[in-house]
């Protein structure tokens, strides 16, 4: 299969650049400095002469509270942009595959977050998300989203993804207690994303972790449990405590309606896929 994968610079393109080329795929990989996905002429042209089998679009604004201050740029990056790439996917003859986010919903509810629930979004990060889903879904009927939330793993810079790093200095995470969600190792995700590509069944798909999901407090203390006796400990703070610009969803665990029953085997638990993590990292100290 012939991959175009944008967004190839950060967490989970990059882990997908590396899955696809593991799997024998001819991967056609960009980053902000091969590919500024905000121009649609550069978007058309790119895809056009590479003419893949699947463009997997990993590349996002997922600044949270910068988005809030800057809502046109949000939307261009996560929508219009999104939009062009899809539409130049279908002249292309290829299908798109884009990851979204569970920021699309409220989170201001029980349980988890299906197919079913209708997206409410309270941030302009989540307002453009949800536009960018639409957008690409009207530019390509070949259009796969797959809303993930929660993402950790090698190379990623938000708490989750760097708590086992902090553990193992024997520092002490601050950790929101009362925000609970599906958390994804990236891994597992770009495994997902390449299986929904080669699929080819359009539609919404949710991307996550399996298992009950935890809060972020609860993702610290595994980090500090799995890291050992380096004298790490966890301090819990409320979300509202942090007053922050942007507002967060309070619950935005995902699951999916649909993967058992196309034969995707559910993703790790959030606990197995953190004890993996650990492993790989003392495997590349």
């Amino acid at each position: 299969m012939k991959v175009l994968i944008t967004g190839a610079g950060g967490m989970v393109g990059g882990t997908l650049v590396r899955h696809c080329q593991a799997r024998g795929d001819e991967v056609c990989a960009h980053d902000r400095g091969t590919l500024d996905i905000t121009d649609a002429a550069a978007a058309h042209a790119t895809i056009g002469r590479a003419r893949p089998d699947t463009v997997i679009n990993c590349a996002a604004w997922t600044d949270v509270d910068g988005c809030e201050l800057d809502p046109e740029r949000a939307l261009a990056v996560n929508a219009l942009a999104v939009e062009a790439l899809a539409h130049a996917s279908r002249q292309a003859g290829a299908s798109f595959v884009t990851v979204s986010t569970d920021y699309v919903f409220a989170g201001d509810r029980a349980g988890f977050y299906t197919q079913r629930d209708d997206p409410e979004p309270q941030s302009a990060y989540g307002i453009s998300k949800l536009k960018g889903e639409w957008l690409a879904r009207v530019a390509s009927a070949r259009t796969v989203v797959a809303r993930t939330g929660w993402v950790f793993g090698r190379g990623g810079r938000n708490f989750l993804a760097t708590a086992l790093e902090r553990a193992r200095r024997g520092e002490q995470l601050t950790a929101i207690v009362d925000a609970y969600g599906t958390p994804t190792y990236a891994p597992h995700l770009a495994a997902r994303l390449r299986e929904l590509a080669e699929l080819d069944l359009p539609g919404v798909y949710h991307v996550a972790g399996d298992g009950d999901g935890t809060s972020f407090a609860g993702f610290a203390r595994a980090a500090v449990e799995f890291a050992g006796d380096t004298g790490a400990s966890v301090v819990e703070v409320s979300m509202d405590s942090l007053q922050r610009p942007a507002p967060r969803p309070r619950n935005s665990r995902l699951r999916c309606l649909f993967s058992e029953a196309l034969g995707l085997a559910p993703l790790p638990d959030w606990r197995t896929a953190l004890a993996e993590f650990a492993e790989e990292s003392r495997n590349d100290e």
